[in-house]
């Protein structure tokens, strides 16, 4: 998924003095943005208090939404590097398409993500025809130093493992949980699972103490430590525990993102991530010249154009304990 923001701000990420050594409870508002002509989403991720969650730089959540007479998703081709994109759905589906010829419709709770390492670019569509229902979020991983300038790839996982236990479901998007452990392909010590649990379940969940944590709510009413979180919020949960909490006031679906703290500082601006301001330009220049990021053949439309950089020096910051 793009950032469609036609004045994106740099976004300084990483570097570990932003990341909460202890277990806190911090709750993230969202900022809206409109996202094509009928989809809005709530950004979690970057946010003003808040850049990163492990190597997890961006969250959008959205819907649910009625697009039984709207055309739904429309992003056009647009261009990545630095980054992994996951797509995750509660409903309804998404027709990808990117440069390296791949494409394929994801539907609900199946994991399409994208290597972009060196440079890919890539659509995202509601198909023709589609569900009267969208729902689900949009998550980018950066990507380390080390593997930043991969070959770029996509891989679709329809079956993903489960963890069960009463009245909670857990399905493993990236990394494992509790000995389950995803197909997805990962750089870093990561995870994310999709949790749903039903009302009046009290359950405690097995966390990774070197971990950072945070939950997406995505539906119902549940809990965290105590804390109620709503569809649409984010309770960033710092590093510490060994465990989880939860009690479901409702049936209750919400995603669980956590990792390693990500110690690399990083520049994001627009659909980049990188290190430095000249990395930055090059990919712009790059794109809006329309070579290194290939060609997304099939969707009906233009790319979508790169927005002015900003004369503000892009410099990441931050400290590292």
């Amino acid at each position: 998924m793009s950032n469609l923001d036609r004045a994106p701000v740099p976004s300084v990420c990483g570097g570990r003095g932003f990341v909460v050594a202890e277990p806190v409870r911090e709750l993230l508002s969202p900022r809206h943005v409109k996202l094509g002509e009928s989809t809005e989403v709530r950004r979690l991720l970057p946010n003003l208090g808040r850049r990163m969650i492990g190597a997890w730089a961006f969250v959008d959540h959205y819907g649910p939404d009625d697009i039984a007479d709207e055309p739904g998703m429309q992003v056009p081709p647009h261009p990545h590097i630095g980054l992994q994109t996951v797509s995750w759905l509660h409903e309804g589906e998404v027709l990808h398409r990117d440069s390296t010829g791949s494409r394929q419709t994801i539907g609900p709770r199946q994991l399409g993500l994208m290597t972009s390492g060196r440079a890919i670019s890539h659509s995202e569509e509601s198909p023709r025809p589609h569900a009267r229902h969208l729902h689900g979020a949009q998550l980018w991983v950066a990507l380390p130093d080390e593997h930043r300038h991969t070959d770029p790839k996509f891989e679709y996982h329809p079956d993903l493992p489960t963890v069960t236990a009463t009245g909670l479901t857990a399905t493993v998007l990236l990394g494992s949980l509790d000995g389950s452990v995803s197909p997805g392909t990962t750089y870093t010590p990561i995870v994310g699972a999709d949790l749903a649990l039903r009302r009046g379940t009290e359950a405690r969940l097995p966390l990774e103490p070197d971990f950072e944590y945070g939950v997406l709510a995505m539906s119902g009413e549940v809990h965290v430590d105590g804390v109620p979180v709503l569809p649409g919020s984010m309770l960033y949960l710092g590093c510490g525990r060994s465990e989880l909490p939860l009690r479901a006031e409702s049936d209750a679906g919400f995603m669980l993102l956590g990792g390693e703290p990500f110690a690399e500082e990083l520049i994001m601006w627009w659909n980049f991530v990188g290190r430095t301001q000249a990395e930055i330009e090059q990919a712009r220049e790059d794109w809006m010249k329309g070579s290194r990021f290939g060609e997304v053949k099939g969707y009906d439309g233009l790319p979508l154009p790169a927005p002015e950089l900003s004369t503000v020096p892009l410099k990441p910051r931050g400290w590292v304990r």
